[in-house]
């Protein structure tokens, strides 16, 4: 979760959908910010204290924590905004980027398949390395009502266009959208999948596929915008 309060935005960073590089461009918008010194005391303080003192926003924190913690009237004027990804894709995200920087996690898992199905297994206690991109995208978007409490709502497939314009809603000129943590080796997502792990997907990301319109079997169909609130 991102925070500035000069150009009043809040950035909801949902994992693997493109945020590492949103937070790197509009990071440094927060240099000139007034609350800047406290925030940063404020990070300090719960970095000492093994952020057990509540403090600090989550990265992954859902847009909901935001609106319960801050003052309603400041909230609403934030401009609230995150991305959303293809949830067939972003397992297969999830699968090279922990077998990359944590193999000891998915160490006992002999293909993407055991991956996914150890991840999404309800009968096991929550591990958070492996399932922080688990956790229905929609959940990080609505509140307890299930309304939707962002403004505006990008895809990782059109990550470039509808960043500038999230940038231009906030107004100021686009930054360069740094490539980070981008995979290299790996095929379309599509060819990961058996029949019966797409379903796997499908059931547990339900609500997302439902309100984002996601298929998983016509990418090209992912082109149009989500409808902003």
């Amino acid at each position: 979760m991102l925070l500035c309060y000069r150009h009043n935005f809040l950035f909801v960073h949902i994992a693997k959908t493109g945020g590492t590089s949103v937070r790197a461009a509009l990071a440094p918008l927060r240099r000139r910010d007034p609350w800047r010194p406290v925030l940063w005391a404020c990070s300090r303080l719960s970095a000492l204290a093994g952020h057990r003192l509540g403090i600090k926003f989550p990265r992954h924190a859902p847009a909901s924590a935001a609106q319960e913690m801050l003052p309603r009237d400041f909230y609403e004027r934030l401009f609230k905004f995150a991305f959303v990804r293809n949830p067939w894709d972003l397992q297969v995200s999830s699968w090279h980027h922990l077998r990359r920087e944590r193999p000891q996690l998915v160490a006992g898992c002999a293909d993407f398949e055991a991956f996914l199905r150890l991840k999404l297994d309800r009968r096991r206690a929550p591990q958070y390395h492996l399932d922080v991109a688990a956790r229905p995208q929609v959940e990080y978007l609505t509140d307890r009502h299930g309304r939707v409490i962002v403004d505006f709502v990008g895809r990782y497939e059109r990550l470039a266009p509808d960043f500038t314009d999230a940038c231009q809603r906030i107004g100021v000129r686009p930054p360069p959208l740094p490539h980070r943590r981008e995979a290299t080796a790996r095929d379309d997502y599509r060819r990961y999948y058996t029949d019966a792990t797409a379903e796997l997907v499908a059931r547990h990301y339900a609500a997302d596929i439902a309100l984002f319109g996601y298929r998983f079997d016509d990418p090209g169909a992912l082109a149009a915008p989500v409808p902003a609130t």
